[in-house]
């Protein structure tokens, strides 16, 4: 079952920026080369976004080859496929790797019984809710995603 998604790679240092797409190319079977721009919001820094296309629960395999990379700031998204939700994936340097399951408009879903368990415990219904919503991610990754407004994005699909 094939779906689609985009990454954003918010930063990168320059140095690490084949390496970003060979961690790509390593996951979809094809070669990859984005089309890096600066990265207004940290200086030094590159950016670049792409779609792609691939099998279901792709994005998960590519949040996880970006991953090796700590330095890196990303998002990868993916869209919901027959019987299986879509997903978000952010990273930062500060706070690591969150995921998310997404509805076909691109809504954070939180499932039962993970409101069930917040709903069980004592006190800190609000803070755990920010977790389960992205919170801290979506603050840090926000100033990056502005600064990629009218960025050009590069269209992969997978191979075979």
């Amino acid at each position: 079952m094939s779906t689609r998604g985009v990454i954003y790679v918010h930063s990168s240092p320059t140095a690490v920026c084949p390496h970003v797409e060979w961690a790509i190319s390593g996951v979809l079977g094809t070669q990859v080369s984005l089309r890096w721009s600066p990265q207004p919001a940290a200086p030094g820094q590159m950016r670049a976004e792409c779609s792609w296309r691939g099998p279901a629960g792709g994005s998960g395999a590519i949040a996880g080859a970006l991953r090796a990379w700590p330095v890196v700031r990303f998002e990868v998204t993916e869209e919901p496929s027959e019987g299986v939700d879509g997903q978000r994936f952010c990273h930062s340097p500060t706070l690591g790797l969150w995921r998310g399951r997404t509805s076909a408009n691109g809504d954070i879903m939180i499932a039962e019984d993970q409101l069930r368990s917040i709903m069980s415990g004592r006190g800190q219904f609000r803070g755990q809710m920010h977790e389960l919503l992205g919170t801290a991610w979506d603050e840090d990754l926000e100033p990056f995603r502005c600064a990629g407004d009218g960025a050009p994005v590069t269209l992969l699909h997978q191979v075979g």
